[in-house]
């Protein structure tokens, strides 16, 4: 290329281009689960079309997140060995010829350009071919598809819209095993092929996974273009997995929403219709400030147009589905947030920002300039607006030198939404506080349809807008929240009755908990622990909840309601501990009949600490189920069981099994004959061993910790019956065990100091 080129019309953006501090133009979390502890992974791309995947740290005193994946650099790399195949500019070489620059690609060499020799000529294109290949480079949105299983492997998509048109995917796999220590650890990512979405550039782009059939499963990506055109694309689900070669093929063009015509598109909503799980509701914002509504048949391939709307009088910059696509929320440059209701096919605005309480308060709208997005939480109770000052409005000696942006968050759980529950009944509202019996009556039946989407086994569990909502209602209104919450276990958990006292109810709760799914019991104990004991750290339930054990049900020391609800979540923990130890020992004895079975085999979960869940068993013996003695009887003393004796990290004195939490070491016998200091050592969450010396896995709701995983099946079981033919068929399954509280259910992760961010999933 000479330099005459740069004055030709294709290169005249790039030659124009003076951005020396590039920006952030587009970001995407990826799906739990893609990152080594089993977090999520964050692409980044910049306003000069750079792509990065990064992950957050492990190592303690460290905020600085490690690059993962440089993506354009590997795209750079593939079209460099194809020649630039497929890009209409075929790849010509001075005194080079094609295989020899193959080679140095497959084979690259860190040099710096000082070091390149003068007589080493690179290769010689026209101005064409590089503004081809720079719009191919030159990316403009992310997005992470949700994750994709079968029995090989478990896979996220990253779709990465560029300047062409075109977009590259890339398959990260899920690790094999997770793990919080440090180290450069490669994660798995594969180029997967291009899509040829577009004739102009891709600014939007939005996955949906449809599991109507469990066996068939589909996916789709929606994409929008600046030549305002809207496309909706199946995945080949299978091909999308396991193709070991580029394939041009995984997707196929189900329907051109929209055609191309003068208004770019900006932003894609979509969302599964929450009345039938085959249709799929689709919103497109467009630069005009207009946005259309759009609602999708895919297994008939229909597509019907249900409005469109002119919300804005600027480009929309944001829509978010809430409540199964009950509901939409709209942003603009214009700094406006407009909330709109699903009624009859057609929409309804309704005010947006609804408080549940009195002293609710937010920024001034005057000091912002315009709003940039939207977001809906994963409860549906809260909608996070982001906005930029008006730099104008702001103080120039300190607010303009620090602020950058804001987000807002409005509370949108006293909507009416019409949401119908199983078995609907009255709320408690003899506690307004200043509070129209309508709204309460919408917040208790919202939360309660938030609460029964976590019953979905797939669906993590992220109860913050939950427990933030409940926790501020408790303030002035405690009686509400314990009405609400003994109403929604009346209604969601099998064999209880909604016509019952709450009293009763709430006695009936610990007797009764053998035939409640391992997920319910996970969402009780978070709302027991999180919401009913908040006033109570980890120590003191533990605490608590032994006295209440040992005196049958009552301790003088405290409240009469805390004292149920502590034992309400004891006989929780304890049916899950119950069908922790059942599955180990009924694991141990299909290992065994198993031939060529190995301990910790990749992808295999193995039990660990029989020795100390046989030692609980007889500590416990009169609250331990029969069916749990006569499966632990059947196991035998066995080698390969792990030894009863334990020392203690510090001191080496043994450590008898006095409790499945934690272990007092014997402690050193001076000279004088007495002891020396008991150490008090932590033991794991789900094997019962006294915890090495290692980073551990910590649950930020009970505090407990772990270095050993809990089996995948534990958090599937719908109830404590121990079905040989279910352990032998999930122990049969190479699934990957997740770092996931026994206890809790949420995401385990490392313990950092409280000065560095950490995630709080409730």
């Amino acid at each position: 290329m000479h330099c005459t080129d740069l004055i030709s019309g294709c290169l005249l953006p790039i030659s124009l281009y003076r951005d020396d501090k590039p920006v952030v133009q587009s970001i995407s979390w990826s799906p739990l689960g893609i990152s080594l502890n089993s977090g999520c992974l964050l692409a980044v791309c910049t306003s000069e079309g750079h792509v990065k995947v990064y992950r957050p740290p492990f190592c303690d005193f460290c905020s600085e997140w490690i690059e993962v994946v440089n993506v354009s650099e590997r795209l750079f790399e593939y079209l460099q060995c194809t020649e630039f195949q497929g890009t209409g500019t075929p790849l010509e070489f001075s005194k080079r010829n094609a295989s020899d620059e193959i080679d140095s690609v497959a084979k690259p060499k860190k040099k710096s350009l000082k070091t390149v020799p003068e007589n080493d000529m690179l290769p010689v294109i026209s101005a064409d071919q590089y503004a081809t290949r720079s719009a191919v480079l030159s990316s403009i949105v992310v997005s992470w598809s949700p994750l994709l299983h079968d029995i090989h492997a478990t896979v996220s998509l990253l779709a990465v819209g560029g300047k062409s048109g075109k977009i590259s995917l890339w398959r990260f796999y899920a690790p094999d095993c997770y793990t919080i220590e440090g180290g450069k650890i490669p994660s798995a990512v594969k180029f997967v092929g291009f899509l040829e979405a577009h004739n102009s550039w891709v600014t939007t782009i939005s996955w949906l996974s449809f599991s109507v059939n469990s066996s068939n499963p589909q996916i789709l990506l929606v994409t929008g273009s600046s030549d305002g055109s809207v496309k909706v694309w199946l995945g080949d689900y299978h091909k999308l997995i396991k193709s070991t070669e580029v394939d041009q093929n995984v997707f196929i063009l189900l329907k051109e929403v929209i055609t191309v015509n003068v208004v770019p598109v900006s932003v894609l909503s979509v969302t599964v219709h929450v009345q039938c799980s085959s249709k799929m509701l689709l919103a497109i914002g467009k630069g005009s400030g207009s946005f259309e509504i759009w609602l999708c048949d895919i297994s008939s391939k229909e597509f019907n147009k249900l409005g469109s709307y002119d919300a804005h009088d600027y480009i929309v910059t944001g829509l978010a589905w809430a409540f199964g696509g009950r509901c939409l929320y709209s942003c603009s440059q214009d700094n406006l947030v407009r909330s709109w209701i699903l009624r009859d096919r057609c929409l309804d605005e309704v005010p947006v920002h609804m408080p549940h309480n009195n002293n609710s308060s937010s920024a001034s709208d005057d000091v912002y300039d315009s709003c940039l997005g939207a977001a809906v939480s994963p409860g549906n109770l809260v909608v996070a607006t982001v906005h930029c000052f008006d730099v104008e409005k702001l103080n120039r000696m300190y607010e303009g030198r620090v602020l950058r942006a804001a987000i807002e968050y409005h509370w949108i759980g006293g909507l009416h939404v019409d949401i119908c529950l199983n078995r609907p009944v009255p709320f408690y509202t003899e506690e307004l506080s200043g509070l129209a019996e309508k709204d309460l009556t919408n917040w208790g039946s919202n939360i309660i349809w938030s609460l029964n989407q976590y019953q979905c086994l797939d669906r993590p569990l992220v109860l913050l807008d939950i427990i933030l909502a409940l926790l501020d209602f408790k303030v002035s209104m405690p009686r509400y929240v314990e009405h609400l919450l003994i109403k929604w276990i009346s209604l969601s958990f099998p064999g209880f009755h909604t016509d019952l006292p709450n009293e009763k109810t709430l006695l009936q709760v610990s007797s009764s908990l053998s035939g409640v799914p391992s997920r319910m019991l996970h969402l009780l104990n978070i709302i027991c622990r999180r919401v009913m004991l908040a006033q109570l750290d980890a120590d003191e339930i533990t605490r608590i909840s032994s006295e209440v054990q040992n005196t049958k049900g009552e301790c003088c020391s405290m409240d009469e309601q805390v004292t149920k609800w502590i034992a309400i979540l004891g006989s929780s923990e304890r049916e899950l501990r119950e069908r922790l130890v059942g599955f180990s020992f009924c694991a141990s004895q299909t290992s065994k009949s198993r031939p060529g079975a190995t301990p910790f085999q990749t992808g295999h979960w193995y039990p660990v600490g029989l020795a100390q869940m046989e030692q609980w068993i007889a500590l416990n013996n009169d609250h331990v189920r029969g069916e749990l003695k006569s499966i632990a009887s059947e196991v035998t003393n066995e080698k390969s069981r792990c030894s009863a004796v334990e020392s203690c990290s510090y001191c080496s004195a043994s450590v008898p099994f006095e409790s499945p939490e934690f272990g007092l070491c014997q402690g050193k016998t001076s000279g004088s004959g007495s002891n020396d200091k008991r150490h008090k050592l932590s033991r794991c969450a789900v094997s019962m061993q006294v915890c090495p010396s290692i980073p551990l896995w910590f649950c930020v709701c009970c505090h407990r910790v772990a270095f050993r995983l809990a089996p995948d099946p534990l958090f599937r079981m719908s109830s404590s019956q121990f079905d040989s033919d279910f352990v032998t068929k999930s122990l049969s399954r190479a699934v990957s065990s997740k770092p996931l509280c026994p206890y809790c259910g949420i995401l385990l992760q490392r313990r950092q100091p409280d000065f560095l961010v950490s995630p709080l999933p409730v």
